[in-house]
């Protein structure tokens, strides 16, 4: 078996919808078949256990036996074997998990780039099941589904006090099917159904707009199967559209993570050549390196670069943030990333669960690790501070409403250029743009030269 690594720090969950669930780590996945660009070694997992003695398996069965037994509220031996194994992951470290089947499934969706869904963003906003937007050219667009609609009932089915993962898991379902919204809406005298075929939705992860003077802007949200291909795309475009190319804004704020392969051809894309990654375990099967490939097409190598990280910026993102800088590709602006370094291996178990088992460090290319210490921005930018009189929960309500309005910076056309106004609304933006408009930096040439 092959494993496939995934790096994450917490994904949202899109379902034909979007915003939700969360993971973390860097992972590998036993039993998938990936190509990994620039790894020097096969994949080949070891999944051979230490054996266990019986006495301590007869210790753990006496444990299950009396709690079957004698706890008041009758527990199945499922519940607890899962309970075990969770207990036991989690006196590792924060990042090593146990997923049931279900979850294990919801992480498979999240990473293909693509679902069976009818194609809208939704949230719990004042404990009501809304639209925050239908995805253009989708079933539920087509429908006339809009940004606020209160979904009240699915097939029949009373939303009240559902939560997000299970109007998930009712609202999904096999690509020609129908479901049955029933949707309150301002100006409706009473709700009304909206019957709606399921068909397959891409999930979009690149996101992009430009500046009149030939900066080019790409919101990376998360790393799944498509991001390359959608980064390329809009390189392309705007390689054709921005002539000279001026400079090019990464934004990988609050970007949690996502798929290892992912991360390096992202990374790649922008490198001649020279070392992405590297990651080190007690397996040697988990010490792999990752190299950009030289005479790519598409290349945007002489492209000025800017790449914006914050405490939100994880794993995946962190590994493209540290190997631009450290191969002095791109100046780093904003505030200091996550720091999360290590890398997690998800080995399917037997009955569709999953373990989620940290098995490996992750390195820069100059030999620096991420895990607990992030990666520093050359220039510190902070956020705009929250006011005295909002609190972070007023915030995210404000900025839900905002891109139900769809006035977000990426809501717009990406052919639409950033405006001062929006710049002046996100301090880390415009600086880069003020960085990018004086180039070269004096301070890029600093950085510690990377391993070979």
């Amino acid at each position: 078996m092959v494993r496939k690594s995934w790096f994450w720090g917490g994904a949202a969950l899109v379902l034909g919808l979007g915003l939700g669930w969360s993971l973390a780590g860097p992972v590998s996945v036993f039993g998938q078949h990936p190509t990994f660009p620039g790894v020097s070694k096969n994949l080949q997992p070891s999944l051979s256990p230490a054996p266990i003695s019986d006495a301590k398996l007869k210790v753990f069965a006496q444990a299950l036996a009396l709690i079957e037994e004698q706890y008041p509220e009758p527990k199945t031996t499922k519940d607890l074997v899962y309970g075990a194994i969770q207990g036991t992951l989690g006196t590792l470290d924060p990042h090593s998990s146990f997923m049931t089947p279900e979850e294990f499934r919801e992480l498979q969706v999240e990473t293909k780039g693509q679902f069976s869904g009818i194609g809208i963003e939704i949230a719990l906003k004042d404990r009501v099941l809304t639209v925050v937007s239908p995805i253009e050219g989708t079933p539920a667009y087509q429908a006339g589904m809009q940004p606020g609609d209160q979904i009240v009932k699915i097939n029949g089915t009373p939303t009240k006090n559902v939560t997000l993962m299970e109007a998930v898991k009712l609202i999904r379902g096999p690509k020609g099917s129908k479901v049955t919204l029933t949707i309150n809406r301002e100006g409706f005298q009473q709700p009304k159904d909206f019957v709606i075929t399921r068909e397959i939705i891409p999930i979009r992860s690149v996101k992009a707009r430009i500046l009149d003077d030939g900066i080019g802007y790409i919101r990376v949200t998360h790393f799944q199967d498509k991001t390359d291909n959608d980064l390329r795309a809009f390189l392309k475009n705007m390689k054709q559209r921005l002539v000279p190319f001026k400079g090019l804004i990464l934004d990988l704020r609050n970007d949690p993570g996502g798929l290892l392969d992912q991360a390096v051809r992202v990374a790649d894309e922008f490198l001649r050549s020279g070392l992405i990654v590297y990651t080190e375990g007690r397996n040697r099967n988990q010490n792999m390196r990752f190299y950009a490939r030289a005479g790519q097409e598409g290349k945007v190598a002489n492209v000025p670069m800017v790449v914006l990280i914050n405490e939100g910026s994880a794993s995946a993102s962190e590994i493209v943030a540290g190997a631009l800088k450290d191969q002095k590709r791109a100046l780093i602006v904003g505030t200091k990333s996550f720091g999360k370094g290590s890398v997690q291996t998800i080995i399917p178990l037997e009955d569709g669960s999953a373990m989620r088992l940290t098995t490996a460090l992750y390195f820069t290319p100059s030999g620096v690790t991420i895990n607990e210490k992030g990666v520093h921005p050359d220039v510190v930018v902070e956020d705009k501070p929250l006011a005295p009189d909002k609190s972070v929960q007023k915030l995210r309500d404000e900025l839900l409403s905002q891109h139900m309005r769809r006035e977000g910076l990426t809501d717009k056309p990406w052919t639409q250029p950033i405006t001062p106004e929006e710049l002046e609304k996100d301090p880390q933006l415009k600086r880069a743009v003020e960085v990018l408009r004086n180039w070269p930096p004096k301070n890029l040439a600093k950085q510690p030269a990377p391993k070979s």
